[in-house]
């Protein structure tokens, strides 16, 4: 299946259904009067967040969704039948944003959240509606209103507990699919990722987490270049930032200052989240060499680097293990929060 994170498409509601101008006319009933009916209602168009879907694939073939009108009132005081809702379902974690792709309209970040992003237009009223003391024999009848439509962008944003960042090759999907099921690409060239790759690491039958990675960044990805900040939106949920340094690469202080620049660049409270930073490919490196680097990069960000190697599992364990403790702490917070 191919990923796809955006999606414009065209959604209208169905207009109301119309009312009905009609008199009651039967043998031996005398002043029958006014019976016009009411027209039912549109249908509604309704976004659903779904949790079987992780991608907006759909919405390249289908672009267009529009609901029913409502059904015509008739004669005997018979009102019209509603049009029944078009639920649209997205994966968990979709946007909706208006056509200008900055306002946003609506945020399915939860299972079975839903949205009635246009309402079905009401129907008209039928000429018994009007009937009083002085208009007995009323002919004025409403066609129904008309619905709601709209062009709207979707934009998927991965949920995920870590978000995996750093430089092209720097081992992200060599450590995504020796932690987790994920099968990433894995070659020897840059950007053999190209699209978010999520994966699950159960460290035990309670504890697990869920990690995603992302194209590598390079320098003036903020401006587009290489496959730019797009996917950074991805790692905006994460509770952590899982910074991925290749140590055999030598500049290793270099490297991690343009990551961040380009995180702070690319706003969104990236560059704010909590950082775990870990210097790859230690099998790769001389002990004299590992040690330098990760004095250097210690000293550079002020906070403890882990020294892994993700080829070898060297120093895995004892990185998930850190990893579990944080978002332990930083999701038991944020629900402490909301309470």
């Amino acid at each position: 299946m191919k990923f796809l994170d955006q999606a414009k498409i065209y959604v209208r509601s169905g207009d109301g259904g119309d009312g009905v101008t009609a008199f009651r006319r039967e043998k031996y009933i005398e002043f029958g009067g006014p019976d016009g009916g009411n027209g039912g209602r549109g249908g509604d168009i309704i976004f659903e967040a779904v949790p079987n879907l992780n991608t907006l694939i759909d919405f390249r073939y289908t672009q267009h969704f529009r609901a029913r009108k409502g059904g015509n009132g008739a004669g005997s005081d018979r009102t019209g039948a509603a049009a029944q809702a078009v639920v649209i379902k997205v994966p968990i974690g979709t946007q909706i944003m208006d056509d200008d792709r900055e306002t946003l309209l609506a945020d399915l970040d939860e299972a079975g959240k839903r949205i009635t992003l246009c309402r079905g237009g009401d129907g008209g009223f039928g000429n018994a509606n009007y009937k009083s003391s002085t208009n007995r024999a009323p002919r004025r009848s409403d066609k129904g209103w008309p619905g709601e439509e709209r062009w709207v962008w979707l934009r998927l944003k991965l949920i995920a507990d870590v978000g995996l960042v750093g430089m092209p090759n720097a081992g992200k999907s060599t450590f995504l699919s020796v932690v987790s099921a994920a099968r990433p690409k894995i070659a020897d060239y840059p950007f053999t990722t190209l699209h978010p790759q999520l994966g699950v690491v159960r460290l035990s039958m309670t504890e697990e987490f869920v990690i995603a990675d992302i194209p590598g960044l390079i320098e003036g990805a903020h401006e587009g270049t290489g496959l730019g900040t797009r996917f950074l939106g991805h790692v905006e949920r994460c509770a952590v930032l899982l910074h991925l340094v290749d140590g055999a690469a030598g500049n290793v202080v270099d490297t991690w200052r343009t990551i961040r620049h380009e995180l702070e660049e690319y706003g969104g409270g990236l560059a704010e989240k909590p950082e775990i930073i870990a210097l790859n490919k230690n099998d790769a490196m001389t002990p004299q060499e590992a040690s330098a680097r990760r004095r250097a990069l210690e000293k550079a960000s002020g906070a403890p680097v882990v020294l892994i190697s993700a080829a070898t599992h060297q120093g895995v364990p004892e990185l998930l293990r850190t990893i579990q403790n944080k978002v332990t702490a930083i999701r038991q917070e944020e629900r402490d929060n909301a309470s």
